[in-house]
């Protein structure tokens, strides 16, 4: 019996064990459970353009129009089982983009006609985006089995790729437990449901592992592995082993928080470059009233021929808003030599509120990029948002990112992506 029909099996033994158990008191049967449960609904519209420089290829700017509406519903708690199911459905009203990436070799997902545009990864897809069934014993322990969110962090590993319309779940058996200040997770990943529908799913053969210990308010301690292997993504098959410090603390006025991560990333079974690549990456915030100001740095090593890759991260969160280094969905060996990304955001909370606006939140962000193995000059970049609480449950936003490549490449360097400027317009709804 394969590994996926394990899951399945094990899923549906799950299932046949909370539909058949005795009652309890309160709620009294798996109806019930399910009865008092809650329904899950967002809304999200969002209009988007794309400048890029043209190229033979690219001859047009991006537009587009996408909505997307999920919904399901989650049960209640009975003896311990939770279940929950949710159904995204996204639609382009206006489709002048291009899905994946264009060009001769590989023709955008939604056809060859939209190659003369540049990317925006957000295609018409309806499908189910949770199937899930959990059981937990309190804090102690907790385990779900089925298609779920799996968002480790700051998701620079693993996480959901929430920006995008079409969100990342996994296909997968996930453990949690807990033993005073040390957690523990671990998850089986028999596939990987990507940001562009069922055509770019991940056939997966994969583990994550993760252990926390909570040392004190000013100091986590976490150790993880991620195993990766993906029949229909090969040069995404990779072993990544890390460690993380994490903490904040109260300097006077002024709160304090820091985050410090080491990676080393090698080949693993159906990727056959031999390779060992370092990951660095250290950032610190001091927040004084409405105002954070955070410095960051990362390092992706790279060796010329491919790069450290976090394939299962929200990428757009990271390397800036405009997706530059972002790769394309069939493949992913990064930039060829690794980057550098010293950035600089600042940070807004305004505590006014005008009548039902509120919760506003203002953003800057200044990126450098570098080339990791050589040094050259990649590019920089400016992020900007504005988003606001326009009732409860409603969130407007504006983003803006604009990334200018660097104009001379020193020989022997690879060349950065192509200059970009990209704007959002937003409305979200979640009850």
């Amino acid at each position: 019996m394969t590994t996926r029909r394990l899951l399945c099996a094990g899923a549906g033994c799950a299932a046949l064990a909370w539909a058949g158990g005795a009652a309890a008191a309160e709620p009294a049967s798996p109806l019930e459970a399910i009865a008092a449960g809650k329904p899950i609904l967002e809304l999200r519209t969002r209009y988007a353009t794309v400048e890029q420089t043209h190229t033979r290829v690219l001859t047009d700017d991006a537009e587009a129009l996408n909505v997307r509406a999920r919904v399901g519903w989650e049960t209640a708690t009975w003896r311990g089982f939770r279940g929950l199911v949710d159904v995204e459905a996204v639609g382009a009203p206006i489709e002048r983009y291009a899905v994946n990436v264009p060009g001769a070799a590989t023709p955008p997902l939604n056809g060859a006609g939209k190659a003369r545009y540049p990317v925006e990864n957000d295609p018409e897809v309806v499908e189910l985006n949770r199937l899930q069934l959990s059981w937990s014993s309190g804090k102690a322990f907790q385990a779900t089995v089925g298609r779920q969110r799996i968002a480790f962090d700051d998701q620079r590993f693993v996480g959901n790729v929430g920006w995008r319309q079409d969100e990342q779940t996994f296909d997968a058996l996930r453990l949690d437990g807990a033993l005073g200040p040390v957690k523990a997770t671990y998850a089986y990943v028999t596939q990987a449901n990507r940001i562009l529908g069922e055509k770019r799913d991940w056939d997966s053969d994969s583990h994550l592992a993760k252990l926390d210990w909570q040392v004190a308010p000013q100091l986590k301690l976490a150790a993880f592995a991620y195993v990766l292997d993906f029949a229909n993504s090969p040069a995404n098959a990779s072993v990544t082993k890390g460690l993380k410090a994490s903490g904040q603390a109260k300097v006077g006025v002024v709160s304090v928080a820091y985050n410090a991560t080491y990676a080393h990333q090698g080949d693993y079974r159906r990727n056959t470059a031999d390779y060992g690549l370092d990951y660095w990456g250290g950032d610190v915030a001091a927040t004084w009233g409405v105002y954070t100001l955070k410095a960051a740095f990362e390092s992706l090593e790279g060796n010329g021929a491919r790069s450290f890759t976090t394939p299962l991260a929200t990428n757009h969160a990271f390397q800036g808003w405009a997706d530059a280094f972002v790769q394309p969905a069939g493949g992913n060996q990064g930039f060829a030599d690794g980057i550098e990304d010293a950035n600089l955001t600042l940070v807004i909370r305004p505590k006014w509120q005008w009548k039902t606006l509120g919760k506003a939140e203002f953003l800057v962000r200044y990126h450098d990029f570098d080339g990791q193995r050589t040094g050259a000059d990649l590019g920089r970049e400016w992020d900007a948002q504005i988003q606001a609480q326009v009732r409860p449950g409603l969130t407007a936003a504006v983003k803006y990112a604009d990334f200018e490549r660097a104009r001379r490449v020193p020989a022997g360097a690879a060349t950065p992506p192509a200059s970009r400027t990209k704007l959002w317009i937003s409305l979200e709804y979640r009850l």
